[in-house]
C-alpha cells in the first residue's frame, strides 16, 4: 500500500530508554532523525552477587536532562512537535507508593535472583500441570518472577506497594500523572494474557504463578493509542510543552522490529543489541519454544515471535572492555568510530576463524538451551589471536540466531526470505556480511540504526493520524540503505561448521556444564 506523505514539517519526540543509555530523538514524518541526544547510564548496581538494581529516580533524572538537552540544541520550534512517545528496556520492575514514589530500587531485567518455591502447586493441581508437561515451565516462571522474591524477602515493601509497574509504566506516570502502560510493553513476569493482550482472567494459572492484586497493575492501552498528555510537573522537568499528547508505543525490541520495517514473517528482524534476538511479526499466536509466549508486537493485535541470546552483543562490549583497549584508545585519539577499528582488526581473518568456534551462552542460568549452559570456545591453535576471538564472537552469535530462525520458521510455517538487522551491531560491515553468509539470505541495513526510536515514532505517527495505517507509515518512514548478499564460498564454510560442529556443541558439552555447575555452584540453581 502506498504511503500518505505528509506535507507540513511535523515532528515526533521519541524517548528511548535502553539498558545502557537514554536517548531523546526528534523524528520527522519521513523517518529522519533530525536531532538526538544520547546520555550513557550506569546499567545497574549490585549489592549481592547476581543482583542488578537501579534507582528509578536516577532513570527519571537522566530522562529529564536528556529531553532538555535535545530541546536546547534543536532549531525545531516547540509547536512543530506534535506528540511524545516512549520505548524502554523490557522487564525492569518498579514498586511505587500512593504518591508514585519508588519504595525500593528497580529490579533490572539482568537480575538473576530467584524466589523460593512455596507450597504451590501441590496435590492434584501439581499432578495436572505435570501431566500436560508444563511443571518445569511453571516452576521456572514462579522462581523468576520478581514479585515473588519481593513478597518473600521484603513483605513490608510489598504491603506498601500501591502500583507494581514496569519501567515504562513508571515513566508514563511521571509524564502524564496516569498509571497506564502499553500492551506492547508487557514482556516479563506479570499476570498478562499474551494470546489476547489483556490482564489474565482470575481463573488463569498466571495469577497463581504471579499473585498480584489487579489493583496494583496499571491500565493498559494499545500501541498507537493515547496514554495521556504531558502534565505540568513533567513539562517543568523535561521542557516538553504541557498538554502535548503522549502516544503509547511498545518495548524496545518490538519497536526495533517495526522500525526495521518487518510487518510479515517473510522478513525476519535480527537485533544486535545488549540482548541479541531474531524476531518475526505474525498475526497468529505462535510459541516457538513451548510454554514461552510470543510477545505483543508494536502493531496492535499482532505478535512478535522471539528467540533471544540473553547477553548477545553485550559480549562485544565485554570483549572491548577486556581486550580492546588499543582500539578504544585509538578511536578516542582520532575521533574514529570504534566499530570501524574493530572491523579493520578482523577484516583479513578468513570465515570460520581458522577453526575457532564459539557458543555464546555467557549469561548462564537461562531456560533455553538449559540452565546449566555456559559459553565455550573450541578449536584453539597457536595461530589464534584476540582478533580471532572477536570474530568468533560475531560468528557464534550468527550461528545461535540462525538456530533460532530455523525454530521460528518450523513453527510459523513461513520461511524467511530476507533479514533486517537493527541495533548497534548493525554498524559493523563485517558483522553484516557474516550474517548474510551464515544465514544464506540477503541482509538489509535500515537507513538508521536507531530503529527502536523510529518504531516508536511510527506508532505516534499512526496514532496522531499522520498515516492511516501501519503499512503506509512503514512505507513512508522506513527504507533500506544497503544490502549484503551471501558470498557463496563463505556460505559453504559456515554451513559446514554450523551443521557439523556448532549444532553438536551443546549436546556434547551439556554433561560437562552440569558437572561444572555441581562443583562450583555457578550458574546458580
Amino acid at each position: 500500500m502506498g504511503s500518505q506523505m505528509p506535507e507540513s514539517k511535523d515532528y515526533i519526540f521519541t524517548i528511548d530508554a535502553g539498558t545502557q543509555s537514554i536517548r531523546a530523538v526528534l523524528v520527522d514524518l519521513e523517518g529522519n532523525m533530525r536531532d538526538k541526544v544520547k546520555t550513557e547510564i550506569e546499567p545497574y548496581f549490585s549489592t549481592h552477587p547476581g543482583w542488578a538494581e537501579q534507582n528509578p529516580e536516577y532513570y527519571w533524572e537522566v530522562l529529564c536532562r536528556t529531553c532538555r538537552a535535545v530541546l536546547a540544541k534543536t532549531d525545531v520550534p516547540l509547536e512543530a512537535i506534535r506528540g511524545v512517545t516512549l520505548t524502554t528496556q523490557r522487564a525492569t520492575v518498579v514498586n511505587v507508593d500512593r504518591d508514585g514514589l519508588p519504595l525500593r530500587p528497580a529490579i533490572v531485567w539482568l537480575d538473576q535472583r530467584k524466589a523460593e518455591m512455596e507450597k504451590w502447586p501441590s496435590g492434584a493441581m501439581r499432578g495436572a500441570i505435570k501431566l500436560v508437561g508444563a511443571l518445569d515451565a511453571v516452576e521456572y516462571a514462579y522462581r523468576e518472577a520478581e514479585c515473588n522474591w519481593i513478597r518473600q524477602n521484603q513483605p513490608d515493601i510489598w504491603r506498601k506497594t500501591h502500583k507494581y509497574l514496569y519501567l515504562s509504566g513508571f515513566f508514563f506516570h511521571r509524564l502524564t500523572g496516569r498509571y497506564v502502560d502499553s500492551v506492547g510493553n508487557m514482556v516479563g513476569y506479570m499476570p498478562f494474557d499474551y494470546k489476547h493482550h489483556r490482564w489474565a482472567k482470575k481463573s488463569d494459572v498466571k495469577n497463581k504463578i504471579m499473585p498480584i492484586d489487579r489493583k496494583l497493575l496499571p491500565e493498559l492501552v494499545k500501541p498507537s493509542e493515547r496514554a495521556g498528555e504531558i502534565s505540568r510537573p513533567a513539562s517543568e522537568q523535561t521542557g516538553l510543552p504541557e498538554g502535548l499528547p503522549v502516544i503509547a508505543a511498545a518495548a524496545d525490541k518490538a519497536c526495533e522490529v517495526l522500525g526495521s520495517g518487518c510487518l510479515t514473517p517473510e522478513i525476519a528482524c535480527l537485533s544486535y543489541g545488549t540482548t541479541a534476538t531474531v524476531e518475526t511479526t505474525t498475526r497468529k499466536y505462535v510459541e516457538v519454544i513451548p510454554m514461552f509466549p510470543s510477545y505483543p508486537s508494536a502493531v496492535p493485535g499482532a505478535f512478535n515471535t522471539e528467540v533471544q541470546i540473553f547477553r548477545g552483543f553485550w559480549m562485544v562490549s565485554w570483549f572491548k572492555k577486556e581486550f580492546g583497549h588499543p582500539e578504544l584508545l585509538r578511536a578516542e585519539e582520532s575521533e574514529a568510530i570504534p566499530e570501524e577499528l574493530f572491523d579493520d582488526m578482523i577484516k583479513d581473518i578468513p570465515p570460520g576463524c581458522m577453526g575457532l568456534v564459539l557458543q555464546p551462552y555467557w549469561s548462564g542460568g537461562v531456560k533455553v538451551p538449559g540452565p546449566e549452559a555456559k559459553g565455550a570456545i573450541i578449536g584453539f591453535g597457536d595461530v589464534h589471536t584476540r582478533a580471532h576471538i572477536y570474530r568468533a564472537i560475531l560468528e557464534g552469535l550468527g550461528y545461535a540466531l540462525r538456530e533460532g530462525l530455523e525454530r521460528t520458521e518450523s513453527r510459523n510455517g513461513v520461511p524467511a526470505q530476507r533479514l533486517r538487522v537493527s541495533g548497534g551491531g548493525s554498524q559493523s560491515r563485517v558483522a553484516m556480511q557474516i550474517t548474510a553468509d551464515i544465514f544464506d539470505l540477503p541482509v538489509d541495513q535500515p537507513h538508521t540504526f536507531e530503529t527502536s526510536a523510529l518504531g516508536a515514532a511510527i506508532n505516534a505517527a499512526v496514532g496522531l493520524g499522520f498515516y492511516p495505517d501501519f503499512e503506509s507509515a512503514v512505507a513512508g518512514m522506513t527504507r533500506v540503505e544497503g544490502t549484503f548478499e551471501p558470498i557463496p564460498e563463505n556460505r559453504d564454510i559456515y554451513n559446514e561448521l554450523y551443521s557439523r560442529v556448532y549444532s553438536s556443541m551443546y549436546s556434547n558439552l551439556r554433561t560437562l556444564y552440569s558437572e561444572i555447575r555441581d562443583i562450583t555452584g555457578y550458574p546458580a540453581f
